[in-house]
């Protein structure tokens, strides 16, 4: 019996106890929410859309930026296109007719970290914002980043806040693709607007997303630049001006951009990966010196790293142990309300997120309503999170030493694995026989 709670409290001090007290110190924290005043005079700002392959997105992003409320000629927009194959220089041109902006396109060498990198040298803005080419910005978005930086001169670099787009995932018509794409929802707005806001308000953001992300100029230019030989540019560049130039990386919740949900299994399984990767390849640069278990209460990396990483293998363990403890004869009993017990903590702690969630979505009116829909999601998030842990184990057992990352899609994989099964089961016949 000890031997079994003690498996069952891992999650429970590490994650489940941590995420109730997080979502209390949110509700309370944004109780009274304060608007940002308008300076008499708005800075002129620098977009920068890396473009690769993005005929099919790009029209819509560039007229996303026009539609924003931050005055049209006051933005600077620079289009990166990385050694694209496709018909993107013609959106760009047809854009460039019907917006009118004050915009232009480059060439760089591939790999969407060279892109920005070469922008930010054409950029001529205060702040340099960048956004991911197959979204699209919510008409406020610019302005509050903006007005973010102008009334708070200690913030230095910002994340937005990132939502899959309700209207696709309304309309997706195939049931197991819109449950996954309302799971995807519910991840990212919680992920966004109960994890990110907690992390910075201890000044500890992990990452800021790629998709959209802002700087002051005069900070980013004290970097170096974007790595372009990791898979986690993003999550680098966050550790470079936190960690070595030691200012401010926080999130501003109420600007929002928009992404298309995810298309399938496949997609999930292969960007959980990239994920996984990119996350442990920074770490192990900035986690040298201070990758010691002594240091989990007073280094925020080494417990994110521990609970976000370590903790999926005792997690996997946990999972086979329920089976051996079936043939040892342990009570399915105890086991199955143990299980239960867990479900319904993690139930629990998406509920109280949910709650969160729509006091920072009260701005956005549309926004909350449809999330406000979702609420039943809390009942199979913690299956599709679990989905997810499993995906980034796989992809900590395939990070290897060169730069290359396993890439194949889910299906492969799992016909990979069942013939590796199915040989261990022959080979098995062959010597009873």
């Amino acid at each position: 019996m000890g031997f079994w709670l003690t498996w069952i409290l891992i999650p429970i001090i590490v994650e489940i106890v941590p995420a109730f007290i997080s979502a209390f110190i949110l509700m309370f924290k944004n109780r009274h929410p304060v608007a940002e005043p308008v300076p008499m005079k708005l800075p002129f700002i620098t977009v920068i859309v890396p473009v690769y392959n993005s005929e099919d997105t790009l029209y819509n992003c560039v007229k996303s930026i026009k539609e924003s409320t931050y005055p049209s000629n006051l933005i600077q927009v620079i289009l990166a296109d990385n050694q694209s194959t496709d018909n993107s220089f013609g959106e760009f041109a047809r854009a460039q007719t019907d917006f009118g902006l004050n915009m232009q396109l480059i060439k760089t060498k591939k790999g969407k970290a060279n892109a920005l990198n070469a922008s930010i040298y054409q950029s001529i803005g205060t702040y340099i914002i960048n956004i991911d080419s197959d979204g699209t910005l919510e008409e406020h978005a610019l302005m509050n980043v903006v007005l973010k930086f102008e009334n708070n001169l200690d913030i230095s670099a910002l994340t937005g806040t990132i939502l899959p787009r309700k209207d696709m995932v309304k309309r997706t018509k195939k049931f197991p693709l819109r449950l996954l794409r309302k799971n995807e929802y519910f991840e990212y707005a919680q992920a966004f607007l109960s994890g990110r806001v907690i992390e910075s308000y201890n000044d500890q953001l992990f990452t800021m997303s790629g998709a959209f992300s802002a700087f002051r100029k005069s900070t980013i230019m004290k970097t170096f630049m974007y790595d372009t030989k990791t898979l986690g540019e993003d999550t680098e560049m966050t550790f470079q001006i936190r960690d070595r130039l030691k200012k401010k990386v926080l999130i501003c919740t109420d600007a929002i951009f928009y992404i298309e949900p995810i298309s399938g299994l496949d997609e999930l399984y292969r960007q959980r990966q990239r994920w996984q990767r990119g996350e442990l390849e920074v770490a192990k640069s900035y986690m040298k010196n201070d990758a010691s278990l002594k240091n989990f209460f007073t280094n925020f990396l080494v417990r994110r790293m521990l609970i976000d990483h370590t903790f999926i293998f005792p997690k996997m363990i946990w999972l086979f142990a329920s089976f051996v403890l079936l043939f040892l004869r342990y009570s399915p009993v105890i086991l199955g309300m143990s299980y239960v017990i867990i479900y319904l903590l993690y139930v629990m702690v998406s509920m109280l997120n949910y709650a969160c969630v729509r006091m920072l979505l009260k701005r956005f009116e549309n926004e909350e309503r449809f999330y406000a829909k979702l609420s039943w999601v809390a009942l199979t998030l913690p299956m599709y999170n679990f989905i997810c842990s499993w995906f980034r184990l796989i992809g900590s057992l395939n990070v290897s030493g060169n730069e290359q990352w396993n890439s194949l899609s889910f299906k492969d994989e799992s016909n990979n694995a069942v013939k590796v099964v199915k040989g261990d089961v022959r080979n098995l016949e062959r010597n009873r026989n």
